[in-house]
């Protein structure tokens, strides 16, 4: 039996052509789903303003901030941020938060794009005591990790544990729980699935300050965006699932 041949110049077409639909597959491959803010649902900042901030307070009161259509942004100062420096015992306690003071158990949840342009720039979930006991858990341009998961747990001196690293990320879900003297902080990138990053115990305290803050310690002022903030009052059976 003759067999055909085909013409090179034909093969190399159909090499071609087989090389660029594998790449098309490639970068169509499904990605990691990101649920929009409104499907979560108990928004609160679609619930205020900056003229009516319904039980909201500022602590450190940015020179500039608005909150429109569900979206706070905070101009973060050059300067700004938490941290009882273990290493030099200097604290600095510049950085606004915005907040509600909440007694008994609850999950809050947001949703935090940071300006990334400096180091250690970041958007954080902060529980704030009083002066020297207060929990940071940021999405922060960490000096050793680049964009990653940062929480800080300070009780009297600050720690400074740098978590997952997110570094083709713009914009990250945090979510921190109290129940009791406790507290978990849990991160996820699309709103639905969370992972715990750190569960630790704080002083007994009745009445805590739960909110939002917007940081910029050495770089120029940014301004930080928060796209969601919801606090649910419950108590959580399993710290270490956040359910």
């Amino acid at each position: 039996m003759k067999r055909c041949k085909w013409p090179k110049s034909l093969t190399f077409l159909m090499v071609i052509a087989f090389t660029l639909v594998g790449c098309k597959d490639q970068k169509e491959s499904p990605s990691i789903p990101s649920y929009k803010a409104e499907e979560i649902g108990n928004n609160l900042l679609a619930e205020i303003s900056a003229n009516n901030p319904n039980s909201f307070q500022w602590l450190n009161q940015p020179e500039t901030f608005t909150i429109q259509n569900g979206t706070l942004t905070i101009l973060a100062s050059k300067g700004t941020d938490f941290f009882n420096n273990p290493e030099d015992s200097s604290i600095t306690a510049t950085a606004p938060i915005f907040f509600r003071e909440l007694t008994g158990d609850f999950m809050a949840t947001a949703l935090v794009k940071p300006d990334f342009s400096s180091q250690w720039n970041a958007v954080a979930l902060m529980v704030y005591m009083d002066d020297d006991y207060w929990i940071k858990y940021a999405f922060e341009n960490s000096d050793a990790t680049g964009k990653s998961i940062v929480s800080v747990v300070t009780k009297g001196v600050s720690d400074d544990a740098n978590g997952v690293i997110l570094n083709d990320r713009d914009q990250i879900w945090l979510k921190m729980i109290r129940k009791g003297d406790l507290f978990a902080m849990f991160w996820s990138m699309d709103g639905d699935s969370y992972k715990m990053t750190r569960l630790t115990r704080m002083p007994e305290t009745e009445k805590v300050k739960i909110g939002i803050e917007a940081q910029s310690p050495v770089g120029e002022p940014v301004t930080h965006e928060i796209k969601f903030f919801g606090i649910e009052q419950k108590t959580v059976e399993d710290m270490r699932k956040g359910e």
